[in-house]
């Protein structure tokens, strides 16, 4: 079965499971069907350049920004499969997907600027190309996500855990990305983190906050809800916190990334608290 089999399975248990997901489901599982077998259909590609275990070694992810490279009109075309399909779905933005699609249509965008802005996490070049079609931020984040995620998710899955074994630092060693969750996993419960990007594990160790390096047993803690597999780790030194899933408890099966989807009324929860999710 494929990362997005999987994916789509976890989604229609959800919906079968539990009500509340039947009406959000189906444009995730939609987007899924999409992008399962357009890997290389992105017009985004990867090529390392150098000897990229050195990279590791010396704290640098194994992607860096002069390893993309882009083909806009394949992206064009894969950008406006996505658009069709968030249309279908009717989600309350097609008039701003049709300012889009025209633009993207126009072959004006600089796809690599936005790219590179996206998986450096600089927000400005995002903004501004929002502000200048008069488009919410979010939904074209949103939006340029999809073929990034969708193409650097396909190459780390080329990359061993032993090729980047070491590796101690709070962001992903395959693209430099946040993580979305941790997990523990194991008879001894070792915690590993999973990127928020190309969704790639790597072990981090279990009592340290991902987000400001904080060690303080008494600034460290977590909440639960229910009697659910996924909690909620807080650190009160920085106000950030992760969600955390015991996959000794269940749910081992269902990606990292569908289990963030599947959790956000913790973090609503965690929101009420004070604490933001870690950046």
């Amino acid at each position: 079965m494929t990362n997005s089999e999987r994916k789509i399975k976890a989604l229609a248990d959800a919906a079968e499971n539990a009500p509340e997901y039947r009406e959000v489901t189906p444009l995730f599982e939609s987007l899924y069907r999409y992008t399962e077998g357009r890997e290389h259909q992105t017009g985004i590609s990867v090529t390392n350049h150098g000897n990229w275990q050195e990279r590791v070694t010396s704290g640098f992810p194994v992607v860096s920004s002069a390893d993309l490279e882009l083909d806009s009109s394949a992206m064009s075309l894969f950008l406006a499969g996505i658009i069709d399909i968030l249309k279908k779905h009717g989600n309350g933005a097609e008039e701003y997907l049709d300012r889009l699609s025209l633009h993207i249509a126009s072959g004006e965008p600089d796809f690599l600027k936005l790219m590179l802005a996206m998986l450096e996490r600089r927000r400005d070049p995002v903004d501004k190309f929002a502000q200048a079609l008069e488009i919410p931020p979010p939904l074209v984040e949103y939006l340029f996500e999809i073929p990034l995620k969708t193409a650097l998710e396909f190459f780390a899955a080329g990359i061993l855990p032993e090729d980047v074994s070491g590796w101690q630092e709070p962001f992903c060693p395959v693209c430099g990305s946040r993580p979305c969750m941790a997990e523990l996993a194991g008879e001894e419960g070792r915690r590993s983190l999973c990127c928020s990007t190309c969704f790639f594990l790597w072990p981090y160790k279990r009592l340290k906050c991902p987000s400001c390096g904080c060690e303080d047993p008494e600034s460290l803690g977590y909440f639960t809800v229910g009697s659910g597999a996924v909690r909620v780790d807080t650190c009160k030194a920085c106000s950030r916190y992760i969600k955390t899933r015991d996959s000794r408890k269940g749910s081992s099966d269902v990606p990292l990334d569908i289990e963030d989807l599947l959790t956000i009324h913790l973090d609503l929860l965690a929101s009420r608290e004070g604490f933001e999710r870690g950046k």
